[in-house]
């Protein structure tokens, strides 16, 4: 029977795409740690998601430095739902809610979730290509 770890792309195959993973989501989780004082000034439930976002990063982090199978797949669901979450509240809104483009926070959180999701997606066609073999 074939394990679960075989289904699901785990990038983490080589030691340096271990380390920044893992380094990448630790810092996506000290950003949203960060900033919670601030937005849960703003609104209540934002500081609930900033700390969700906190607890998911930190535990895929974890995970992807462990070479669990779910790590990698925790960290681009918390990756991507932060890069769509920061555009839908600058586009649509939030309640409570009223930031510009450019907050420093935010820029660089999407910087390193979409430098996360580059890493994510090319480990995993990477391990597609090298399967078909």
């Amino acid at each position: 029977m074939e394990s679960i770890s075989r289904k699901i792309p785990v990038t983490g195959s080589s030691k340096r795409s271990t380390l920044w993973g893992a380094g990448l989501m630790s810092l996506i989780a000290l950003i949203h740690l960060v900033v919670i004082p601030e937005y849960a000034g703003f609104a209540a439930y934002l500081g609930v998601l900033f700390f969700a976002n906190f607890i998911g990063s930190g535990l895929s982090a974890v995970g992807i430095y462990r070479r669990t199978w779910w790590g990698w797949p925790l960290g681009i669901v918390m990756a991507g739902g932060a890069f769509i979450m920061y555009i839908e509240s600058r586009t649509i809104g939030l309640p409570g809610l009223n930031e510009g483009w450019f907050d420093p926070p935010g820029v660089l959180s999407l910087i390193l979730e979409a430098a996360f999701a580059t890493l994510f997606l090319r480990g995993a066609f990477r391990q597609g290509a090298s399967e078909a073999r």
